[in-house]
């Protein structure tokens, strides 16, 4: 029995440790589930889910289609590692057993196929697939090329910051640089004895071989080629490249409609762990225009994986998930945070005992419940502007927090206190189930996101008042007069990328200004910086937050900037020489305006009147 050269033993033993300790983890960590994440395995696996989440892998796993879109120099180099290394372990695997003449070909023969082939290859199907491997092999060295690069000046490849690297993260990246390389030297000199290159080792090895004594430096680069595959399989664990295995587990399980709950368990793990920390994400941090640089998203869940997450870094976010789209890997960034919060805080949570649930006495004939939120009584005229469209609109509504009583219990699930936010949802949930009606209309995206998604009314409504006015508009329950003002709509973080409410306040906008279109909208619009998540930031940061994208906006000379949120109406309020109105505002300001010029008894409450407050 002919046993195979002790070279190989690096990389079997390595490859051996990963796949033992992915089983084990990736098992550990599906255990964790519940049972309903359980049965969505189960019940998706042998489905068109299954189908997708491989497609999926190999658009963004692979090909890197997302960071292509932001920037396509960076999506080349992650696609040539990636995809390329792929291709060269199908590839090599194809040579191999068209060569052995048997689909039976141990890892290491394909992987170390120069070494073993010791004839050039004579057919011609075994010469193309030998050049193919040789184009591969430089495809991938183009793509260690640019990460050296990227490295040195990370710039070029349009990223301000890239992130820290800690010791295991250094093994693998130093493992991974010299792989490839080796491998090209190890052929190229096997090539220079043994004739059995091809398009690009071939020339390299007869290079070599007139230069060097290629005959004695055979075995140490083979060793060094499968030693430095060894240790970037040891070291994978414990760096970042564990995003590698995992993310493909993660996309499956995202197919079969698995989410991030709002404890700690297998599937945040996953998540966690799927983090690539290629840094993305800190271009789109706001947080730095305050020169905060360490509580970012990928920072925080390195912390979080390390076990060394502090409350000064896990509070200091204003969860405001402008980070989250540009993530390639698209990981559930404000979810896991939260739940890390909640973990954080449960010691914390109050009683508010105070709170005394009963029946309210409200009349079941009434339209709609109208909740304004504690933010929106803080900016009473966007509460003055709704009365007089429910006026002229013949609205029967009730306002619900006019005595200002219970928050909707949002701000308190922000920090993490999810026990004492259901006491206020409890509370609330049965003064709206007494009234009788069957719309609740709230002017605050902050209370919009948690009566929607965290309440769960049967045959309640939620809209926000720019879907709700929309609708009034549409069904003729309200006048239109366009105004003579070219205006910048601002997307409210819980509005928009919370709730994916982009085009309803432009339509409504639409018919009463002109809305200027800018550059950071929709899915790239900045925060206030007035976000209640944060409750670590100084105010002079809030300050430099708001200015930075007030700077923007000033730049495109509007009339007013209009807003859809109480409180980024009250942080861009706090800086001079730009007005800045709610989007509920601007509509009365029309309608006031229509009925100005029909009639004379009409509402006093003009354009000067809402402009000035």
């Amino acid at each position: 029995m002919k046993f195979p050269p002790s070279f190989i033993l690096p990389f079997t033993i390595g490859l051996l440790f990963i796949s033992c300790f992915l089983i084990i983890i990736v098992g550990i960590w599906i255990s964790e589930l519940s049972k309903i994440d359980k049965s969505r395995i189960v019940h998706n696996i042998f489905t068109r889910k299954s189908l997708l989440a491989i497609r999926e892998t190999f658009s963004e796993s692979l090909l890197h289609r997302k960071i292509f879109r932001k920037n396509p120099v960076l999506g080349y180099m992650h696609m040539s590692l990636a995809f390329g290394w792929f291709l060269l372990i199908v590839v090599g695997h194809i040579e191999a057993c068209i060569h052995y003449q048997t689909f039976n070909v141990p890892a290491y023969k394909a992987i170390f196929m120069r070494y073993f082939m010791t004839q050039p290859a004579i057919t011609l199907s075994g010469k193309i697939l030998a050049a193919c491997m040789d184009l591969l092999l430089l495809f991938v060295l183009s793509g260690v090329a640019l990460a050296y690069y990227k490295r040195l000046n990370s710039r070029m490849f349009g990223m301000k910051k890239t992130t820290q690297l800690k010791t295991g993260d250094r093994v693998a990246l130093t493992a991974l640089w010299l792989i490839f390389p080796l491998r090209f030297l190890a052929e190229s000199v096997s090539a220079g004895i043994h004739h059995n290159g091809s398009i690009i080792s071939q020339p390299a090895g007869q290079l070599l071989s007139s230069i060097l004594p290629v005959q004695s430096l055979e075995m140490p680069l083979w060793w060094a080629y499968s030693g430095a595959l060894g240790l970037f399989f040891f070291a994978l664990p414990v760096s970042r490249y564990m995003h590698i295995p995992v993310e493909v587990v993660m996309i499956f399980l995202r197919n079969y409609g698995i989410k991030v709950q709002k404890r700690i368990d297998g599937y945040s793990r996953i998540q966690i762990y799927s983090c690539s920390r290629c840094g993305i994400c800190l271009d789109s941090c706001q947080m730095t225009h305050a020169a905060i640089k360490d509580t970012q998203s990928v920072y925080a869940l390195k912390h979080i994986r390390n076990r060394k997450i502090t409350d000064e870094k896990l509070f200091n976010c204003m969860l405001c998930g402008r980070c989250q789209p540009d993530c390639p890997v698209g990981l559930e960034l404000n979810s896991l945070r939260m739940t890390q919060r909640i973990e954080s805080t449960k010691e914390y949570n109050s009683s508010y005992e105070y709170l005394k649930n009963g029946k309210v006495d409200v009349s079941p004939q009434t339209e709609v419940i109208y909740f304004a939120g504690c933010m929106t009584h803080l900016t009473p005229a966007i509460i003055k502007s709704m009365k007089e469209i429910f006026a002229v609109a013949s609205v029967k509504y009730w306002f619900m927090d006019e005595d200002k009583t219970a928050c909707c219990g949002r701000p308190l699930m922000q920090i993490g206190q999810y026990k004492a936010a259901q006491k206020l949802i409890d509370h609330n949930r049965e003064r709206i189930l007494a009234s009788g009606a069957k719309k609740l209309v709230v002017s605050c995206p902050i209370c919009y996101k948690v009566f929607k998604e965290d309440y769960a009314i049967p045959g309640i409504t939620v809209q926000h008042h720019s879907e709700y006015l929309l609708n009034l508009m549409t069904d003729k329950r309200l006048p239109v007069n366009k105004l003579p003002l070219r205006v910048i709509y601002h997307d409210p973080c819980e509005l928009g990328r919370g709730s994916g409410i982009y085009h309803q306040p432009r339509l409504l906008l639409d018919e009463y200004t002109e809305v200027i279109p800018i550059k950071n909208e929709k899915e790239a619009a900045f925060c206030c910086g007035g976000s209640l998540a944060n409750i670590k930031i100084k105010m002079t940061e809030r300050s430099q937050i708001r200015n930075k994208a007030l700077d923007e906006y000033r730049n495109y000379n509007p009339d007013i900037l209009v807003t859809a949120c109480p409180l980024c109406k009250k942080t861009f309020a706090q800086s001079p020489n730009l007005p800045v109105h709610d989007i509920a505002e601007i509509v009365c300001m029309s309608i006031t305006k229509s009925l100005d010029f029909s009639n004379e008894t009409a509402l006093d409450f003009s354009l000067k009147d809402v402009a000035i407050k």
